[in-house]
């Protein structure tokens, strides 16, 4: 491994964490391929995260903070993962602007610091990118 090499393993953050997810994701995508609700990836994931144990909760209660006051509204990313990775999926044709801001704003709010975007709905296969505060 070169220098250069080396260094990019040392500033991808949590890079075993994410290349495990990434396994899981891509296995689910493997067995189900696109077209399915997002809910059904869902729960697939999920039993993928189990037999790779890989430790995760999914639907996940976020409080958010405003000026130091807990707000009544939460935010409920579809899986936290490692207790440091927000995974969010979507079943859509392209991912938006929209769904990385969700993601960036699930980092922002809640002080963790990678998004996994994961699009399960893309055709001929599975969009996924990182998104680091």
């Amino acid at each position: 491994m070169n220098h250069e090499t080396h260094e990019y393993h040392e500033k991808v953050l949590f890079r075993e964490e994410g290349f495990a997810i990434q396994g899981a994701l891509f296995e689910v995508y493997r067995e189900m391929g696109s077209g399915f609700l997002e809910t059904v990836y869902q729960e697939c994931l999920a039993i993928e995260f189990r037999r790779r144990e890989i430790p995760f909760e999914a639907q996940k209660d976020l409080s958010l903070v405003y000026k130091g006051e807990r707000l009544q509204q939460i935010y409920r990313p579809d899986f936290v993962c490692f207790g440091k990775i927000v995974v969010e999926l979507k079943a859509a044709k392209e991912l938006a602007p929209e769904h990385r801001a969700q993601v960036l704003n699930y980092l922002k709010t809640t002080g963790l610091r990678l998004g996994l975007l994961v699009n399960f709905g893309h055709y001929p296969k599975a969009q996924m990118e990182r998104l680091v505060l």
